[in-house]
């Protein structure tokens, strides 16, 4: 099971996520360049920004309350389909889900 990251100098990367982990937590394994995560994953700083393909977006659900008042504090404008990847857990339903990381 996989994910595809589109960087903002256009590289692709590709990574192996196992069910469970959150995308964060994969994008960190995996030195995804902009995804920082210095809160955790507790839904407290904003730092695991990244915009769902629209093709996975449904997929994904949208972002609760909390996440959608923290997703205006990112660094980069939020956009339609704008999630924190803390709060993105993988599972079979994602397998192949690709996700832009804003510049």
């Amino acid at each position: 099971m996989q994910v595809t990251w589109h960087l903002p100098n256009g590289e692709t990367r590709i990574a192996a996520v196992k069910p469970g982990q959150n995308m964060m937590e994969a994008a960190v394994s995996q030195n995804i360049p902009r995804i920082i995560g210095e809160c955790g994953g507790s839904l407290s700083c904003a730092t695991c920004h990244v915009i769902v393909d629209p093709a996975w977006f449904a997929k994904t659900g949208g972002p609760g309350a909390f996440e959608d008042d923290m997703l205006d504090a990112t660094e980069v404008d939020r956009q339609a389909t704008s999630r924190l990847s803390c709060q993105i857990k993988f599972d079979a339903a994602l397998d192949g889900i690709v996700l832009h990381v804003p510049t």
